[in-house]
Formats: C-alpha cells, structure tokens, sequence
C-alpha cells in the first residue's frame, strides 16, 4: 500500500533518505504515515507547525562503546545505544535489547514504535529504546555482569525516573536488570524507579513478567468478542519461548484455546495434545535450554528444525511472538489455507508488510503490535507508579489495571480506525490513536 498524502510521501522519502540501509526503520515509519494520510488532511496544521517533521526524527541519540572482559581475561568491546525518541507526553519509556542482530537502525525502528504503543496505553509515557549488539547467551553470569556494569557505567548519565526509564526486551531479563539497576544505585547513590522489571524484592511489580502475553491476549479476546468470535475452543500457534510466548500461551489455554506449537530460533515443537505450560517454563525460564529438549522430554511431540515452519501447522489464532519480520507473506497464505481466522502481533512488528497485506486483504481479524502488545510497557508504568508512592499493589489488582488499559485500547483504536473511514483496520486505528495524543501534546508546546 502506498501512502496517499503527498506532502507525507515526499517525508517518506527525506526518511530513507537521511536514514540509508535502516530497512526496518522505514518499514516502521511508512506503515505509520500510511494511516495518517486522512488525519494531515482534516488537520493540515500537523503538517505547517512541523509535527510531522519532528515526528520522524529523535529527540537524541546515544551511541557508546562498552568494553567488557570475558572470564579468560580477553577484551571484548560491543556498542551501546540508547535512542530518546519523543518526550511528548512522559519520560522516556522503552527496553534495551542485547541481541548480536542490533544496530542503529533497528534501535530506531523499535524507539519510533514506542512512541504510539505508550500513547495508546494512556499512561504519561513517552517513546525510546536502547541495547547492544551483545549476545548474553553461552556467557557465564560473571561476564554478563560485567557487561552489563560496563553499559551502565554509561548509559546513566543519559537516564532517571523523569527523564528516561528502560527496560528489558530480548536478551534482557531478570538477571540483566539486576545487575544494570545495581550499577546505577552505586554510580548515581539513589534508589529509585530508573529501571523498571526489577525483581520483586527491591521495588519490582506483581503481573510484570505476565503483562505482554497476558496484554495481547486481552487486547485479542477483545477484537475476537467483537467478531463474535472467542479463543473458547480454537486451536492456537504462537511463535517464540520467551517471557512474551509463555505468558500468552498461559493466558490463550485460560480464555479456553488450545496451544499446540511454540519455537525458538533453532526450531519448532508441534505437541497435539496442547503445550504442557510447567515443562514448558521449566526448560526455557530455569534450565535456559533449547526448546528441542521439550520434545525430548514428553513423548508424542514433533520437533522440527526451522522456525518459520511453525506458520504451517492448522490453527484458528496466530500469535507470533518472537521477533520482527518472522511472518512473511508465503507464511499468511499457509495460515490462510488452513483456516485461521485471527493473527495478533505479540513481538515487535513481526509480520512483514507484504503478510499484513494478504492478512487484511483475506478479511482476517489482525491486531498490530503497537496495540496488542502494550500490556509490558503498561505495567512498566505502573511499576513506575508504585515505585513513586512508594508502595506495590497486589497482583490482581495490576491484573486488573491491565486489563482495563487492554480493553480500553482496543475500542480507542477500532473508534479511531472507524471515524477516519477505515472501520475494522486496527492498524490504522492504533497508529491514529497513538498519534493524536503525542501530536496535540506537540502542537501544545509551541516550536516543536
């Protein structure tokens, strides 16, 4: 789909650009400024007071070394970023990914999203994102400390509870945020709500770890109810085994769907009887192993080496949740032919333009990413919340706020997507919605 605005595709084009070999960053931003052709046009002053301008360009953007030493004494030296991308309506909000994969341009690509998945939630959040082209996995924890000490010893001097709060994303855990949360206490002398996804013991919050897969499936449920259709008695694919794919398989299996396949970058794992959740976190939270040991371990499950082939088992729900770009198109047609009715996004973009196009073309329900997978960042920000006052709630009643934040955000982006004459396109409604509120905060402070 191209963008209709002319004004907006000539932005589009000034983007790729000043921004050259950052694919997934144009990816991004055009599939915004797509949905927002009808909006410039109602309101031509987004355009003429330099919304639209500022909007695709970050506040900041932090780049460090991070020099660490591995257990045999060697030097290893990765980079850091953190990109500080709209203020516009809160601090800084948004994880740090440790993934060898990441560069400048896919910390771009993430920041920009952020910025409208905070807004849709409604909490005073703005948009950034941060990591390091590190890969924790095979490292001892000693090393992963020191990295992570190392990163720290500079990202502090760019973050705080009012001026940018990080995360975790990929690659970045419990275990992560300790130690990060930990230099930060020596190197600034507070303790306070800098970080959030802190363990429970020192200021951490209830429903945290939950809160993605829990989030989608409610922001899911909702776009199926409106459909008049429900996870009772669907049959469900989630891609992923991470902390985002456990949760929503925890989550589908109590809305009454049955999840009959999860992978990981090196494979798949198809168990007809649906996943066994307890084995399942066993090997991925405690034992951190590969999720071919699953298929080891329970008898009756087909492993299979690839993880893209997870698209072509038979479901009615799709809920990729590992990484960006992992459905493509010919993946949307396998999961079109063999009936599924639903596909909701829980990592960060990971359908590709071409598989949304065929997804919405095919007339199946589709949630986005910004929308179906705020929960995190929603209980991010109650985590913020409590850590302000002082104070922790209960885990029902974060469960609850969650919820309500779900299901609040789904009618804001099917109410957007319907007053701008794209009923039924979540995509176009999340991005309006998104917009309006960090626009209007724009236009409210003069020169943006």
């Amino acid at each position: 789909m191209d963008i209709q605005n002319e004004y907006l595709r000539g932005l589009m084009e000034r983007v790729a650009a000043r921004n050259p070999a950052e694919p997934e960053f144009h990816q991004a931003v055009k599939e915004v400024l797509i949905s927002l052709s009808p909006v410039v046009e109602a309101r031509p002053e987004y355009i003429t007071e330099g919304v639209m301008d500022c909007l695709v360009e970050p506040e900041r953007t932090i780049k460090f070394r991070v020099p660490w030493e591995d257990d045999q004494g060697k030097i290893h030296v990765n980079r850091g970023f953190r990109i500080q991308f709209s203020s516009a309506i809160g601090p800084y909000k948004g994880g740090l990914r440790f993934h060898p994969s990441v560069y400048e341009g896919i910390i771009k690509f993430l920041g920009f999203e952020q910025i409208f998945k905070n807004s849709l939630t409604g909490l005073p959040i703005g948009g950034g994102k941060g990591g390091s082209d590190f890969d924790p996995k095979g490292k001892s924890d000693t090393e992963v400390m020191r990295f992570c000490q190392s990163f720290m010893n500079e990202l502090f001097k760019y973050i705080g509870p009012d001026t940018d709060v990080p995360a975790g994303d990929i690659g970045v855990g419990a275990r992560e945020i300790g130690y990060l949360f930990g230099q930060y206490k020596r190197l600034a002398n507070e303790f306070n709500g800098v970080l959030t996804g802190k363990g429970l013991t020192y200021g951490g919050s209830l429903a945290r770890k939950e809160a993605t897969g829990y989030g989608l499936c409610y922001f899911t449920d909702n776009m199926l109810k409106a459909a008049g259709k429900s996870f009772e008695g669907a049959t469900v694919v989630i891609s992923g085994s991470g902390n985002v794919a456990l949760y929503a398989c925890e989550k589908a299996t109590a809305l009454g769907g049955k999840v009959v396949a999860m992978s990981d970058s090196n494979g798949y794992v198809y168990d007809k009887d649906g996943i066994d959740l307890s084995l399942m976190k066993q090997i991925k939270e405690v034992e951190r192993k590969r999720i071919k040991v699953y298929a080891e371990r329970r008898p009756g499950v087909e492993y299979h080496e690839g993880c893209s082939g997870v698209w072509q088992i038979p479901c009615q729900i799709a809920l990729p949740c590992a990484t960006q770009n992992e459905l493509d198109e010919a993946s949307a047609k396998a999961l079109i032919q063999n009936g599924c009715f639903a596909v909701a996004e829980g990592a960060n973009m990971p359908c590709t333009p071409e598989a949304v196009d065929v997804i919405q073309a095919a007339g199946l329900l589709f949630a986005p990413a910004k929308a179906a997978n705020a929960g995190g960042v929603a209980v991010s920000a109650l985590e913020m919340s409590q850590n302000s006052m002082r104070f922790s709630w209960t885990f029902q009643e974060v469960d609850d706020r969650l919820k309500t934040i779900m299901t609040d955000l789904y009618h804001n982006a099917a109410n957007a997507a319907e007053k701008y004459g794209m009923a039924g396109n979540l995509v176009a409604g999340a991005n309006i919605a998104g917009f309006l509120k960090v626009a209007d905060s724009m236009l409210a402070y003069g020169l943006v």
